[in-house]
């Protein structure tokens, strides 16, 4: 649905507005990275904890975006730069995203389903949308988008095709849920578990759940459990006070409208029989965990209240789909990269799926693999056209469209450089070896039906069971908890040396670039160049350069650290020769570590050599604390820094110019934060590994079980004869080992392994390739799952068995552990 830009200025609350041309938009964009259609984009400005949106205003304006809602307090600065743009200014730039989404949705008179609560939504809302996708036409929100800025974004996407509406609202703290009840105002309200996740943000969970029911404040009906008799207590008292709003519970309780009677588990399926006063219900999922069957009983409660064909619905149960949560991103044949999000296909989550892989800068070769869209409202031609754009503009160059309906629609593709169009995933196979792929980018979208897990195996590199798992969300929220903690105006350099502490360079520096950071820094020039080849451009500051590597500093424009005068003057020599001036280049300054660095009586020779060498300019001067984390050694952390602080006044005063000083390293950015001076070093806290900061896991290391044997007491295992049974038992032999990165130390129950949910403790010697751990007391079976380390136990506890630190383990993670990064 098109809105003009005055419509748009009568519906947000505005303080000025600028009219240049009364643009037609569709398209509303927070996020610069994910912009299709410039002519007809809206962009809101919103500020971010870390990087405010008028910072990519100019950027914008270059794509052709021309229409804009930004703070008031840029007014002046907006007059001058963008002469062409309409603008609105407001005082509260979120605030005008959700009118503009309320207006939009109350055009539409169609039921609205409004999902809360603690755990779940995402599952309970893709789950519904499984279930009556098929006989209904569903605007839901895409993947997990349910926050202040992702519900109206969801809910701008309701057009007149529609015929349900399915929409989840996630909050952290009190007074947010009454602004998204005005976005998504649902007829029909859905309580899903509330759980202790997003406690923090509130004095009880009495208040938790009160703030949650805000959302249902004018529906006509609230579904909800009935056995969680916290939640029971304040629901009968929401919907006294408000009396429009009926009640619809679920629970093992008789009182229930739906009484669940009996629940039986058996070969990994689960049969679930209930009853209501009209009639019985039985049902199978193909899930057996609590959590699993909580949401679909959930789900059945719903359906019940939409008055639709049940019995025909619950025939569907036994199909349901795990809900993918990420896009994950594995190493393929032929040094491509592949990204597997083959679990579902429409047009919101294509857009989320194309977003990551343009994201993607190890090549620059980018291919979709896409099946037929079937869920979908619009007409065919119209549906294919918007795909085409998208593809456009996030770069994809080659294209593989599977399917009858794409064959017929081959025409909407011709802008595209590479096409090939085929019936089904199996006269792809047998094609397969007609369409090469080599050094690209490879992403998979494809409805379940297309069974593209077939296409995933071919082009997947068969790699080592074993694999370390990167959240690339968990480090972009650890990133922005430490620039959450800087002083306006610091810069933040990033260190990815040793192959990112072992979670790969490539794809954690893209990551970062994307971020906004501001540095990197890698320990030696092979790192850098290579960091060059994958088209990274941040200033890159090589901390151990040698001699050898000055022309491919040079070439590839890496900053050296120089720290000696021997490093200085071949440096300083290589430029003069080279006719090269103002070169780029770092000081290390020793302030107490004695590892690397000019010491502080160094400093009148130092400076007499910068005044003679203009062939270089001086980007930084920093330092390196000892021991920022140890309260103990704070007297020595500060007299690091008042060293520190004469030495580079000295150079500064003495150069006449100014240049970047750091010394804060990870721990002294939360700890020290007067010493963050113009930069700050952020190295392992990036990982979520700082006790002090409520940070997040970013990489968990896993396995599986090969084999298991039952032994009696008495018997040993492994090596040596060290792991003596002193019971029957019950072994499982894991596919990882020292050579694997896991130490050998951590041998005859010093480490220990999670096996669903329980720790096992290593039995005997730890092999090269293997390590052996007791599952006597769990419930296992072969090819189970094993967590070395991850959110339990952590990388920090199983370095404490292994008595060294989180940095040896995380860099002695071996290369054929393979790494799979996913959002």
């Amino acid at each position: 649905m098109n809105y003009s830009f005055q419509d748009i200025t009568s519906i947000i609350s505005h303080r000025v507005a600028r009219l240049s041309n009364n643009s037609l938009i569709t398209e509303l964009l927070t996020d610069s990275r994910r912009l299709i259609q410039p002519a007809a984009t809206l962009f809101f400005a919103i500020d971010g904890p870390t990087r405010d949106g008028i910072d990519y205003v100019e950027n914008l304006y270059a794509q052709q975006v021309r229409n804009f809602v930004v703070h008031e307090r840029h007014l002046q600065q907006m007059e001058t730069l963008l002469p062409e743009a309409n603008i609105l200014f407001v005082d509260d730039v979120v605030l005008a995203l959700q009118q503009l989404a309320s207006s939009h949705r109350h055009r539409f008179h169609y039921p609205v389903i409004g999902i809360t609560g603690s755990n779940g939504k995402t599952i309970i809302k893709e789950w519904l949308y499984q279930l009556l996708s098929p006989s209904n036409k569903i605007v839901r929100s895409p993947k997990s988008y349910n926050s202040q800025i992702g519900v109206p974004l969801s809910v701008w996407e309701m057009n007149e095709n529609d015929q349900l509406g399915i929409f989840e609202a996630g909050i952290s703290r009190s007074g947010e849920m009454e602004k998204l009840q005005r976005v998504i105002d649902p007829e029909i309200g859905v309580l899903g578990f509330m759980g202790d996740a997003h406690a923090e943000g509130f004095v009880s969970d009495h208040e938790k759940i009160i703030e949650k029911l805000r959302l249902f404040s004018e529906a006509k009906l609230l579904i909800y459990h009935k056995d969680d008799q916290e939640v029971e207590e304040v629901v009968k008292l929401f919907s006294q006070q408000h009396p429009q709003l009926k009640t619809f519970s679920w629970g093992h309780s008789t009182n229930a409208e739906l009484v669940l009677q009996e629940v039986k588990i058996n070969n990994g399926l689960t049969t679930i029989n209930c009853k209501t006063k009209e009639s019985e219900l039985q049902f199978i999922i193909p899930f057996t965990d609590e959590a699993s069957i909580f949401n679909a009983v959930t789900c059945v409660a719903v359906m019940l209240n939409l008055k639709l064909d049940l019995k025909k619905i619950l025939l569907q149960t036994p199909e349901l789909r795990p809900v993918a949560m990420r896009l994950e991103l594995k190493p393929g044949v032929n040094q491509c990269a592949v990204i597997n999000d083959s679990y579902s296909n429409d047009i919101d989550s294509l857009r989320i799926a194309l977003d990551f892989l343009s994201q993607q800068v190890l090549h620059p070769r980018k291919t979709l693999i896409l099946s037929d869209i079937y869920q979908s409202s619009i007409d065919d031609n119209e549906l294919y056209g918007q795909v085409a754009s998208m593809m456009l503009k996030k770069g994809v160059q080659k294209f593989i469209g599977i399917g009858e309906h794409l064959i017929s629609h081959q025409h909407c593709f011709t802008a595209i450089a590479e096409t090939h169009f085929f019936a089904d995933t199996s006269s792809f196979l047998q094609a397969m070896d007609q369409v090469s792929f080599s050094n690209e980018t490879v992403l998979l979208k494809g409805s379940r039906r297309f069974e593209f897990e077939k296409i995933s195996k071919m082009l997947e590199q068969l790699m080592h069971d074993t694999r370390l798992e990167i959240n690339l969300n968990a480090l972009r929220y650890n990133i922005k908890k430490y620039k959450s903690l800087l002083s306006p105006g610091v810069k933040m350099m990033a260190m990815v040396k040793a192959f990112g502490y072992g979670s790969g360079s490539h794809e954690i520096a893209n990551l970062l670039q994307h971020e906004g950071m501001d540095y990197l820094a890698v320990a030696y020039a092979d790192e850098g160049v290579q960091l060059r080849k994958e088209q990274v451009r941040l200033p890159i500051m090589v901390m151990n350069p040698n001699m050898e590597d000055f022309d491919h500093l040079v070439q590839y424009n890496l900053e050296p650290e120089l720290y000696s005068f021997r490093i200085f003057d071949a440096f300083a020599n290589y430029l003069a020769t080279h006719q090269i001036r103002t070169f780029p280049v770092h000081l290390k300054l020793d302030t107490g570590m004695h590892r690397l660095g000019f010491l502080e009586q160094q400093l009148p020779e130092l400076i007499n050599r910068l005044n003679a060498h203009p062939e270089m300019k001086i980007q930084s001067v920093f330092s390196h604390l000892v021991a920022s984390e140890d309260p103990a050694q704070d007297d020595y952390t500060a007299h690091q820094a008042s060293v520190f602080a004469n030495m580079f006044a000295n150079i500064e005063n003495s150069l006449g110019y100014s240049f970047l000083k750091h010394l804060s390293n990870t721990s002294a950015i939360n700890r020290h934060p007067h010493l963050q001076l113009d930069m700050v070093r952020l190295g392992i806290g990036m990982y979520g590994v700082d006790e002090r900061l409520p940070l997040q896991t970013v990489t968990t290391l896993k396995s599986s079980i090969a084999q298991i044997k039952k032994l009696s007491a008495g018997d040993t295992v492994g090596y040596g004869r060290k792991g003596v049974l002193t019971r029957d038992s019950l072994i499982a032999t894991v596919r990882i080992g020292y050579a694997d990165g896991y130490p050998r130390s951590l041998s005859n129950g010093k480490g220990q392994m999670l096996v669903h949910g329980q720790l096992a403790p290593v039995i005997g010697n730890v092999c090269m390739d293997m390590t052996m751990i007791d599952v006597t007391d769990i419930k296992v079976k072969e090819g189970d799952e094993v967590v070395v380390f991850g959110q339990q136990p952590s990388v920090s506890q199983l370095a404490a068995w292994a008595g060294t630190i989180p940095y040896e383990i995380l860099t002695g993670i071996a290369g054929r552990v393979k790494r799979i990064y996913f959002e």
